[in-house]
């Protein structure tokens, strides 16, 4: 079987429903980020632009760690095919396409010459990133001329500074930043670090008003389950195709991109006028709340629990009576009517979320959705939490037993450079800042009694920047839950709460 290739796609020998092998239009976006969540849905939305000849964009990706997919990329010319399958309006849907708008991939710590080519072309005009909640930080780190650095936004920065030094100075042409990193005002975050750097590395005050002037850093949020390459369903789906992919992204259809900017650089990116459910607008923090509360909350309420107690996936969680009843309990009676939009929104974007969580086609793993679940579960989960608690007197029940489930979830012991649970299917990793790690595992190394461990850690603001000892109810009924997890076991615990 021979695999993806561009001279396949000339050929017109693949059988697919659209029209791939778009011309090799020039590289107007840089991606940080070659991981299966852009790929699937920027990549993807902007090879649907292509397609319909309302774009003309090519996409060269730069891996942001020094270890990343660059290579295998380029093995296929850049093409992948992405694999969109899940329920819609109560039916089965399913679509195949493959990507061609990516041209290139480099390893800046590898190629930085040709990196800090590419930010010089004048052609170029987006760069969009995902480097995770993590990457968009603040770090401290020296500039080296001709050296890669660590930090993205360090790598911004440098990469700014190459383009304002060979096109002109004031008057380079800017760029449009566009990252998708989880994380609030991610844009103007971004820039706010960017400028950081270029001050203590001492550059010349032009370079500031010319990143101030000529460039957008745009606030966005992004919406789609990406579980990733099907391993178990590639040999098969490969053969159906007729061709070899070792890329294969698989989503579900759903996605939304609401982007905070103005409305002409969305003329100038007009994936909108493709279908694609893209939103401009001058405000993006409804969006956000009703997205990081019910469908972001929602997994990090179940997930640990349901985890903890034997499941693997979402669509597990969901075939579980028990853990369904939960999420039912905690979406509907706790997160759904404190989020600040009208009733009939909400409820409608909830039963949404319930009809993503049961696609059959998406295996989202749980253990997944456990990264960095301590600044997750505060991100996502606190803010119902004081809302409840502010209009009846006291936290909610259910996000009480989830911030106890964390706990649980949590409990491990060192193993080499490795932090690690132990559930009944075997053991499991436990992936946090590393000062996160250290904080759980000498509490649950002190002996404690589960009580006492969970206020202990519920008043350590390093993990939850506040002590949530403040939040009425929250302790004791997170201590209870804690405690009844540690006699019974938590599937029992659970049990006893729907």
């Amino acid at each position: 079987m021979q695999t993806l290739r561009r001279d396949l796609l000339a050929a017109g020998s693949l059988r697919v429903a659209h029209t791939p092998g778009a011309p090799a239009y020039p590289v107007t976006i840089l991606q940080f980020g070659e991981g299966n969540f852009l790929r699937a849905f920027v990549d993807w939305q902007i090879d649907v632009a292509n397609g319909l000849g309302l774009m003309k964009a090519g996409v060269a990706i730069a891996q942001p760690l020094a270890k990343g997919m660059a290579q295998p990329i380029n093995a296929q010319d850049g093409l992948y095919t992405v694999l969109l399958r899940g329920i819609e309006g109560g039916r089965e849907v399913a679509t195949r396409r493959v990507i061609s708008c990516v041209r290139q991939a480099l390893n800046p710590y590898e190629q930085w010459d040709a990196m800090q080519a590419l930010a010089a072309e004048p052609a170029l005009r987006f760069v969009i990133s995902n480097t995770t909640e993590a990457g968009i930080a603040d770090a401290d780190e020296a500039y080296v001329a001709g050296r890669c650095p660590d930090n993205f936004p360090a790598k911004v920065a440098a990469l700014l500074f190459a383009r304002y030094q060979a096109l002109g100075k004031a008057s380079a042409p800017g760029l449009v930043f566009i990252p998708c990193e989880l994380i609030e005002a991610n844009g103007s975050n971004l820039k706010r670090i960017v400028l950081a750097h270029a001050k203590r590395w001492g550059w010349e005050p032009g370079f500031a008003r010319w990143v101030n002037d000529q460039n957008h850093f745009l606030n966005t949020l992004v919406d789609r389950i990406v579980p990733g390459y099907p391993a178990a369903e590639a040999p098969a789906l490969c053969e159906a195709w007729g061709y070899k992919d070792d890329l294969i992204v698989a989503a579900e259809p759903f996605h939304l991109w609401v982007i905070e900017g103005p409305k002409a650089l969305a003329e100038e990116f007009p994936l909108h006028q493709a279908g694609l459910n893209v939103v401009w607008t001058d405000d993006l923090k409804p969006y956000r709340t009703r997205k990081v509360r019910i469908l972001n909350g929602a997994h990090t309420a179940t997930a640990l629990a349901a985890y903890r107690s034997g499941l693997d996936t979402v669509k597990s969680m969901i075939d579980d009576k028990v853990v369904s009843a939960f999420l039912n309990k905690v979406m509907f009676e706790e997160i759904v009517p404190f989020v600040p939009l009208p009733e009939a929104e909400r409820q409608s974007y909830a039963a949404t979320i319930m009809e993503r969580f049961s696609n059959p086609h998406i295996r989202h793993e749980l253990i997944s959705i456990a990264l960095n679940s301590v600044s997750k579960w505060a991100v996502r989960c606190l803010p119902t939490v004081r809302d409840y608690a502010a209009a009846r007197g006291t936290a909610p029940a259910g996000l009480a037993f989830s911030l106890a489930a964390l706990l649980w979830f949590y409990k491990g012991e060192k193993k080499g450079a490795d932090y690690v649970g132990t559930r009944e299917a075997g053991s499991y990793p436990i992936r946090d800042d590393a000062e996160v790690i250290a904080i759980m595992a000498d509490a649950w190394a002190s002996g404690k009694d589960p009580a006492e461990l969970a206020r202990t850690l519920l008043a350590d603001s390093r993990l939850w920047g506040a002590d949530l000892t403040a939040v009425p109810g929250l302790a004791d009924q997170t201590a209870e839950a804690l405690s009844a997890i540690a006699r019974k076991g938590i599937a029992a615990a659970l049990a006893d709460r729907v």
